[in-house]
């Protein structure tokens, strides 16, 4: 109370959502048990399940899912943030707007921002979901909701859970793909970013669109 959250460390930030120990530990050595299991990454715990934490010892249902939400709560604080961006002038701008609903998942989705001629935002659409290495992707769908959503340019936008940032044949083709099908009905494909937590890689940034 005196000195403000900001100067709290991160195990006495997780010993306050926690409230309490167990007869072997307090609040904060569970804290610090909690840190340990994730290898004292705070990105890491982020990403951790319910089922994945109850298997902590001292950590039951209730403060398994405390934890959950706290985190939860604060992507959805970035993604607020990040939907106040009205226009994509940049690769960077594209990053800010969908890093918070991609780059903490363990799995790849695949999205695309649809955008009007100032190349403001008309809406974001989440186009498939898949397993750790990929996600099926139907061109249809995508020039479908671009149609109905009036856009005239789009950013095709993935995340690599794995980390790495280096596009895969399969996303080059499929790049290439859905240029040349948004193009035939007057689109353009503006950019094509792979999102990790950190960092992207952006196609129009290295030229290959």
């Amino acid at each position: 109370m005196s000195a403000g959250a900001s100067h709290l460390t991160a195990e006495e930030l997780l010993a306050i959502l926690l409230r309490s120990g167990n007869k072997d530990l307090s609040a904060l050595g569970l804290a610090r048990e909690l840190l340990k299991a994730a290898d004292h990454r705070l990105d890491r715990l982020s990403r951790t399940e319910v089922m994945e934490l109850l298997e902590i010892s001292g950590i039951g249902l209730a403060k398994a899912t405390t934890i959950v939400a706290a985190f939860e709560l604060g992507r959805r604080c970035r993604d607020s943030s990040a939907e106040k961006t009205k226009r994509i002038n940049s690769s960077a701008a594209a990053y800010t707007c969908m890093e918070p609903l991609l780059g903490h998942l363990d799995h790849e989705e695949f999205w695309v921002l649809f955008l009007n001629n100032a190349h403001g935002v008309l809406s974001r659409a989440r186009i498939s979901s898949g397993g750790y290495t990929g996600t099926l992707v139907d061109v249809r769908i995508i020039l479908k909701k671009a149609l109905l959503a009036k856009a005239v340019g789009m950013i095709l936008v993935h995340n690599h859970p794995s980390g790495t940032l280096k596009p895969s044949q399969a996303d080059i083709t499929l790049t290439q793909k859905i240029v040349k099908a948004a193009k035939a009905i007057d689109i353009t494909v503006l950019d094509h970013l792979i999102v990790t937590e950190k960092a992207y890689f952006s196609f129009a940034d290295k030229h290959l669109l």
